[in-house]
């Protein structure tokens, strides 16, 4: 069929469906649609060649089913935030959920928080989630914002329409320094690039669980990479003299970093020094030794974060801040002494 003698009834032929269904789905009606329906009906429109590009009707009414996403572009990413471990666990998760539900993802990475307003009318969304950003005026850009909007790890008095989305940080610090005192360890290094938001409460669980032992705390240099391995170079002979047996990095990033340090320098992981990272990336699976992590469930926090924005748009209860549980992985990078 020609994209001119695509009619709406050769679309419900297609899809076994009625001309009805069909053309509340184009026309954004579906609160009585499922969202297995509106997805089929979407993809059908798309495959047929009824409608070339659906944005000019997503943005014309009010249902968009456009969800957007905002990433914090952080200095210490270098400019590539994307590749981050933690970052591209949670868009692939939401790609997957959105996926799922017949909407559309839109993602978006800035280090200014001011353009999210604009981000967020000019594409008429239906909600936004946004990630990296712990410690914005979330009530002021909610003021700014007719959407509502889920916030990842953020820090803030609780306002209405914005759901804060947190894992247990402190618990996922806590649960590695206890498994480290339980493997026999008695001094342990923290590393972390600052001591605020959730690497704050990381730290703080962990010497909570370690507080029989000694702890000691770098905070090594947020960006590049070559700072921090001059800091390592600075500091690992005082290490060495300290006789740290164990250390807990706040990111698989850091962790695997500190590693490949170490070996660089014959330390054999696990037998001279044992490690611990945190986010359960797909990097920590493939190290060697694979590492020992806290793991936060990126599938249910983007389940828990649509949904949110559903119950938001259809007038619900909800929840204003939803925290999350994390759990140990032991692998090869830790030991019994």
């Amino acid at each position: 069929m020609t994209q001119n003698r695509v009619r709406i009834v050769d679309v419900a032929d297609a899809l076994g469906l009625s001309t009805a269904t069909v053309s509340k789905v184009i026309h954004g009606k579906t609160e009585k649609i499922s969202d297995e329906t509106v997805k089929r009906v979407q993809q059908e429109l798309e495959r047929s060649g009824y409608i070339p590009n659906m944005a000019g009707i997503l943005l014309a009414r009010n249902n968009s089913r456009i969800i957007g996403v905002v990433v914090n572009d952080h200095e210490k990413y270098e400019g590539r935030v994307l590749e981050d471990g933690f970052v591209m666990s949670s868009l692939n998760a939401l790609s997957h959920e959105v996926n799922e539900k017949g909407y559309f993802l839109m993602i978006k990475t800035t280090s200014d928080i001011r353009e999210i307003p604009v981000f967020a009318s000019m594409w008429n969304m239906d909600g936004l989630i946004l990630i990296g950003f712990c410690e914005a005026d979330y009530e002021s850009l909610r003021n700014q914002m007719r959407i509502s909007f889920v916030v990842y790890d953020g820090y803030f008095e609780k306002c209405s329409k914005v759901v804060n989305l947190v894992i247990d940080h402190y618990n996922g610090g806590y649960q590695a320094g206890k498994y480290l005192k339980e493997l026999g360890h008695k001094k342990a290094l923290c590393i972390a690039d600052n001591f605020i938001c959730m690497d704050k409460e990381r730290i703080e669980g962990f010497r909570k669980a370690f507080e029989h032992g000694e702890t000691y705390r770098w905070e090594i240099p947020k960006t590049e990479k070559k700072k921090r391995m001059r800091f390592y170079e600075d500091n690992y002979m005082q290490l060495l003299k300290s006789n740290v047996t164990a250390v807990f990095a706040v990111s698989d990033f850091y962790a695997l970093e500190f590693m490949r340090f170490l070996q660089g320098k014959n330390i054999q992981i696990p037998e001279d020094i044992q490690i611990i990272g945190f986010d359960d990336n797909m990097a920590s699976r493939e190290s060697n030794p694979s590492l020992t992590t806290i793991h936060q469930e990126a599938n249910l926090r983007a389940k828990a974060a649509i949904e949110c924005l559903e119950a938001m748009r259809d007038g619900a209860e909800y929840k204003t801040e939803i925290v999350l549980p994390v759990d140990l992985v032991k692998r090869e990078s830790t030991r019994k002494l």
